[in-house]
Order: structure tokens, then C-alpha cells, then sequence
């Protein structure tokens, strides 16, 4: 068996997707996917239960694992400008197996993205239509749990349904209302940035460490799902115009952006409400009501509700892309490697996408499922640290006009034992549910992806 066999992405068809996007489009698209639950929840249960007011340090430690992996992602992407993100660039420079793996941690990332988010927007709206005196069945209202009488998540599937047939259309018009959504996302930080700094007592940040150093870090290996979905944007390059230029500034723009935004916002955070009242699931709304604010509280909770949207629009785009980028190298069904003649998308991609996407949201309550996706994202990310000095030696130095990642081999060594360390501090139970999910992947690959990939019948 030939378990490392590579592909040359230089001689790769290219599908025939329409090169429409821009960098705006890339930017967009990187914060529609980045900032969402991380900003509008985990800011305020991360603040209440691991770090206190420093758990603006946890994003900085956060944000600098997610930077060094984002400096590998950009060379790669000006390097190797194909569909499939870390799954292509890893088959390119490791060769199948190892790409198999990537792809595979990187489906149920954005898998969970997708259906946890349309929870999340389910609960946030049922809240709302809860205080007009509007209320669902109870069999309705959540996944799968006979002891709480909840069966199916309607709101959350529905959901899912209005994403995927939308994600099927054009890129530049299923982007449009991502884009849209990303300046409402803007406008509704604004707002509790400019009256929010008025309300902070410097007294409440302290103390600013309660829970010490190791708060800190295990703020940072929570906070780390604030930063999933720059990714997203590699999954773009077979539709960007100039993918060479565009996609590293993309990576690295809405990085820098949401970086900025997560910091300013938990520091106002928890100079506004001293931080052991902020384990709640709305704590930027509920600082507004804090301070008797309450009408821009509600503004801030609808606009919240409206701007889940692009994260799982974003997530959803992803997701369809990868399935049909490794499709078409023979490891998942050839079916899903199909283009729209009329939108030139991978609509059947797209509906099997949400096909699953659909069945998790509506039938599965996903708290233990949801502990995977830090570890399977932080798993990927330590392969591209080391797929990038695997692509120097292969390669040599990035030409003129590629980026470039500088300080090699220092900072992707860097950024592989950075992403160990913070999978160190994930909870056992998070590790053997990740071992079941690579058996299945292993599993998978064996009987179906080796025997059907393209390089096996060349």
C-alpha cells in the first residue's frame, strides 16, 4: 500500500468554479465564520469560570496560536492556490494519508460550526419569541432527550435548510448576505463598545487574575472556538480572482480584525459587570441591562440572533467546498464532485452537507460533541505547522510574490508545540471521544477512500 502517495496540484483541473471573489469578499467571509458565539457567549462564561477580567490574556494566547497557524496557512495558500484548504496542501507535501486525516478533522470542524451554531441561533430566538408569549411544543424545542421531553429542534433545522439552499446559489450571491450580516455584526459591537466604555469601573477588573496563570491558559484553550473559521477562507481559493494575493491577506485580515474586537470587548465586558455575574449565555446584552440600558440591550440581543446567520453560511460554504475538493480525488463518493451548470457551485456537495448538518442540529443535543472541535482543529493545525517545513524543503523559499512566513524553521516549530500544548489542557473525556472519531476516519479511508482515489487508479 502506498499510503503517501502525492498529488501535483500544478497539473490539477480546475473544475470550472467562476473566479468572482474579491479580497473584501475573503475578509468578509473570514469574520462572518470568526466572530459569532465567540464574541455574543463564550466571552462571558469564559470571564465567569476560567480567567476572570484577564480573560482578555487568554485571547492574546489564543490569538498568537491562531496567528502562527495563520502565517502557515497564507504561504500555503499563495503557494498552492487550490480548492480544499490544509486536505489539498498536506496531499500536496505529505502525500494521501496524512491529508485524509486533515480533511477529515477539518469536515467534523466545520460540521459541528455548522449545527452547533443553529442551536445556539434556536435558542437565542426561542428566548425571544419566550418574552412575546410565544412558545413552541416542548417536543420541538431541542434535540433528541425523552427525559426532558424534546425530540427534534425545529428552529434549528429549519435553519440549516434556509443556509444550504441559499450556500447553492453563485459564491459572490450566497457571500452577499454574509456580508451584509458581517457590517450588522460591526454595528452591533459598535454600539456596546461607544456606550459601553462609559459605564467601566477599573475596580471590577480587579482582581484582574482571580484564577491565576492557569486560568489564563485554560481560558485560552476554551476561548480558542472564538478563532475557528479563518480557515474558511483557504476554502475559497478555486473562486478567488487573484487566489495567489488575495487569500493570505484574507487569512491574516480577519484575523487581525477579530483579534482587536475579542480584546476591546471583554475588557469593556468586565469593567461593566464585575465578572462572577457573567456566567450567562447573552453577557453582552445582559451589560447593557446592567447598567439600565435595556432598550439597547434588546437591539444588541436581535442583532445577535440576525448575525449567527453568517457564521453558519460561512461554515456551510466551507464544509460543501472540502466535500467536493475531496471528492474529486476519489476518497469520498465522485457524486459530490459535480457542478451546477447554471450557478457553476457544487450544489450536491451543498445538499449533503446540509443533509448532515441537518440531522445533527435538529436531533442531537451536541454538548458532548461540541468538546471535539477544539481538539480535531488544533490536530490539523499542528500537521500544517509541520506541512509548512515540509513545503520549504520541497519547494525551496517562497518566488517573488508568494508570501512568505519569516523566522522558519523557528515559528511553525512554534506553532506545532503551541497547538500540543493547548490540546494538553483539553478534558479527558474530549480525548477518547477523539480517538473514536479517528477509528471512524481510519475506518473510512481503508474501505472506501484508498481503493476509489484517483492516484490509486493511476
Amino acid at each position: 500500500m502506498d499510503l503517501f502517495r502525492k498529488k501535483t496540484f500544478d497539473v490539477e483541473e480546475r473544475g470550472g468554479m467562476k473566479r468572482t471573489l474579491t479580497l473584501k469578499d475573503l475578509i468578509m467571509l473570514g469574520i462572518g465564520a470568526i466572530i459569532g458565539t465567540g464574541i455574543f457567549v463564550i466571552t462571558g462564561q469564559a470571564t465567569a469560570v476560567y480567567a476572570g477580567p484577564a480573560l482578555s490574556l487568554s485571547f492574546v494566547v489564543a490569538a498568537f496560536v491562531v496567528v502562527l497557524s495563520g502565517l502557515c496557512f497564507a504561504e500555503f495558500a499563495s503557494r498552492v492556490p487550490i480548492l480544499g484548504g490544509p486536505y489539498s496542501y498536506l496531499y500536496v507535501v505529505f502525500g494521501e494519508v496524512v491529508a485524509w486525516y486533515a480533511g477529515w478533522f477539518l469536515l467534523c470542524e466545520f460540521m459541528l460550526a455548522v449545527s452547533s451554531v443553529a442551536s445556539g441561533w434556536s435558542g437565542y430566538l426561542q428566548g425571544f419569541l419566550n418574552s412575546i408569549g410565544i412558545h413552541l411544543p416542548t417536543a420541538l424545542t431541542a434535540g433528541y432527550d425523552p427525559a426532558r421531553g424534546t425530540y427534534i429542534d425545529l428552529i434549528a433545522g429549519l435553519v440549516v435548510i434556509f443556509v444550504t439552499v441559499w450556500v447553492t446559489q453563485e459564491a459572490k450571491k450566497a457571500l452577499r448576505l454574509n456580508n451584509a450580516m458581517v457590517w450588522v455584526k460591526f454595528g452591533i459591537i459598535a454600539l456596546f463598545i461607544l456606550v459601553g466604555i462609559f459605564f467601566v469601573k477599573p475596580s471590577n477588573w480587579q482582581p484582574f487574575m482571580p484564577f491565576g496563570a492557569k486560568g489564563v491558559f485554560d481560558g485560552a484553550a476554551l476561548v480558542f472556538f472564538a478563532f475557528l473559521g479563518f480557515d474558511a477562507v483557504a476554502m475559497a481559493a478555486e473562486e478567488v480572482k487573484n487566489p495567489q494575493r488575495d487569500v493570505p491577506r484574507g487569512i491574516i485580515g480577519s484575523i487581525a480584525i477579530a483579534t482587536i474586537l475579542y480584546i476591546v470587548v471583554t475588557l469593556i465586558l468586565s469593567g461593566i459587570v464585575p465578572f462572577d455575574k457573567l456566567n450567562i449565555s447573552d453577557p453582552v446584552a445582559f451589560a447593557m441591562r446592567y447598567v439600565g440600558h435595556n432598550f439597547i440591550g434588546s437591539v444588541i440581543a436581535i442583532g445577535a440572533i440576525l448575525t449567527l446567520l453568517t457564521v453558519t453560511i460561512s461554515m456551510m460554504y466551507s464544509l460543501a467546498r472540502l466535500l467536493y475538493a475531496i471528492s474529486k480525488d476519489g476518497l469520498l463518493p465522485k457524486f459530490m464532485q459535480e457542478i451546477d451548470p447554471k450557478h457553476r457551485t457544487p450544489k450536491k456537495a451543498t445538499w449533503v452537507a446540509g443533509a448532515f448538518a441537518l440531522f445533527f442540529a435538529a436531533a442531537f443535543p451536541l454538548q458532548i460533541l461540541a468538546e471535539l472541535t477544539n481538539i480535531v482543529a488544533l490536530s490539523y493545525l499542528a500537521l500544517m505547522g509541520l506541512g509548512l517545513l515540509k513545503l520549504r524543503k520541497q519547494m525551496g523559499p517562497p518566488k517573488k510574490g508568494e508570501f512568505k512566513v519569516p523566522l522558519v524553521p523557528l515559528l511553525p516549530i512554534l506553532s506545532v508545540v503551541s497547538c500540543i500544548f493547548l490540546m494538553t489542557r483539553l478534558k479527558p473525556i474530549t480525548w477518547l471521544v477523539f480517538g473514536i472519531t479517528v477509528v471512524i476516519g481510519t475506518l473510512i479511508y481503508v474501505f472506501y477512500g484508498y481503493r476509489n482515489s484517483e492516484l490509486n487508479k493511476k
